[in-house]
């Protein structure tokens, strides 16, 4: 599953998922021991975070949504997809 940005701690990653699990452009996030799947509306589909890293990866996420629907089209076709600003 691709990397697609990494800051404080949190790896975020998206794969192309046609025909998935989950029926909406999502990313998945790891923290630790924690994973999170979230939409990129920033509903938390599957899993949890500690407080303080769900409220950077929804900050992140809000920043970014225009480059992650880049990215889950550019997944979604199987053409690639491209690094995002990590969280300064």
């Amino acid at each position: 599953m691709p990397v697609l940005s990494m800051f404080y701690g949190i790896i975020v990653r998206m794969q192309n998922e046609k025909g998935g699990r989950h029926n909406t452009p999502h990313i998945h996030a790891l923290y630790g021991d924690s994973e999170i799947v979230m939409s990129l509306d920033g509903d938390v589909l599957e899993g949890s975070f500690p407080k303080k890293q769900l409220k950077l990866l929804v900050a992140w996420v809000a920043l970014h949504e225009d480059e992650l629907r880049a990215n889950w089209r550019l997944l979604s076709e199987g053409t690639g997809y491209f690094k995002i600003e990590p969280l300064k």
